[in-house]
């Protein structure tokens, strides 16, 4: 997501489970379900639960956290300032790399560094060996788009989102780059590009265009073939705007919520099931990482935000970590 002018929004709040039902027949009202469910979700959401900074590194637009299982360590960039972070899980050190170009989203490749969508197209890098390679751009006709997110789904295909860089013109587009660096354009007209994310079995995919606050849906082929494009959520002028997200491994979509200080958790058909609160306006991301992938990782932006604003969330930009009770699930890597 990039800066938002306008005055500060309302904190999210409101923290919700799914419909449960009962067999304890009609004495059991509305309102004794409502109690019930609040209940429930306090028990799950304890003090542990509460996301801390474990990176106050003040990121201009923090992005892309992705898990490497092989190192045991998060990475995630900052697109406006040119850097590649690393935190070890284990140590908590934090490593940092000057980037030559805008990285804008990262993902593991399977030879080593990681495939990348970047200001001037696909890329290759491995910033610990000072690696930056252009592969493609798949929009010389579009000057004023950058790549912004991008994952991989459940076969190792790397998806990633293009945008206008001043979020004036919907000149956005969905790509897939395919084992053989081969790409395909697979969605248009987008304003701003976030996502996408994948279903534990890799046959539903989720991709926002932030601009326009909605999450669509798609049906997903074996073959990487995108249909039946859908709204799956559309959210209202206080929700804040849906930015990067996962999947958990119980099927459920964690969304970063820009301007709404929260990251919400949905059901897979599109019901509100929870909402975490973070201490800064601007979460950008989040990502399941940590041995048992049972810790999420949400980055954070401070661009745009005055000095009142600042002073009132010093750790904007920073990288939070949390216990939510749920795990994540293994990455593919990319064998391109």
């Amino acid at each position: 997501m990039g800066e938002r002018a306008g005055a500060e929004p309302k904190k999210c709040a409101l923290v919700r489970i799914s419909q449960q039902t009962s067999t304890r027949g009609p004495l059991i009202g509305p309102n004794f379900l409502a109690r019930r469910r609040r209940q429930a979700i306090r028990a799950r959401m304890s003090d542990s639960n509460t996301p801390i900074c474990v990176a106050d590194i003040k990121a201009v637009l923090g992005e892309g956290p992705v898990w490497s299982a092989r190192e045991d360590a998060l990475y995630w960039v900052d697109i406006k300032g040119r850097r590649i972070f690393r935190r070890a899980f284990d140590s908590g050190k934090i490593a940092v790399w000057q980037t030559p170009f805008r990285v804008c989203s990262l993902a593991p490749r399977e030879s080593g560094g990681f495939v990348a969508g970047s200001e001037n197209g696909f890329a290759f890098v491995d910033p610990a060996a000072g690696r930056y390679d252009l592969h493609a751009n798949p929009e010389p006709e579009r000057p004023t788009n950058r790549f912004n997110d991008g994952k991989l789904d459940r076969e190792g295909r790397f998806w990633a989102g293009t945008m206008d860089d001043e979020e004036v013109l919907a000149t956005g587009a969905l790509y897939r780059l395919d084992r053989d660096l081969s790409w395909r354009r697979m969605d248009d007209e987008y304003r701003v590009t976030n996502g996408p994310a994948f279903s534990p079995g890799g046959r539903l995919m989720y991709h926002n265009d932030s601009g326009r606050q909605v999450t669509y849906a798609f049906d997903l082929d074996e073959d990487g073939n995108a249909s039946k494009r859908r709204v799956f959520a559309e959210y209202g002028e206080r929700d804040g705007y849906p930015d990067g997200m996962t999947v958990d491994a119980e099927g459920c979509l964690w969304i970063a919520f820009w301007d709404g200080w929260c990251v919400r958790r949905y059901s897979p058909a599109g019901e509100l099931l929870e909402t975490l609160e973070v201490p800064v306006q601007r979460p950008t991301s989040c990502a399941f990482g940590g041995p048992a992938l049972d810790h999420l990782f949400i980055t954070s932006a401070s661009i745009g935000l005055d000095e009142e604003a600042l002073a009132k969330q010093p750790q904007a930009g920073g990288l939070f970590m949390v216990k939510p009770g749920v795990s994540g699930l293994p990455d593919a890597l990319f064998s391109g």
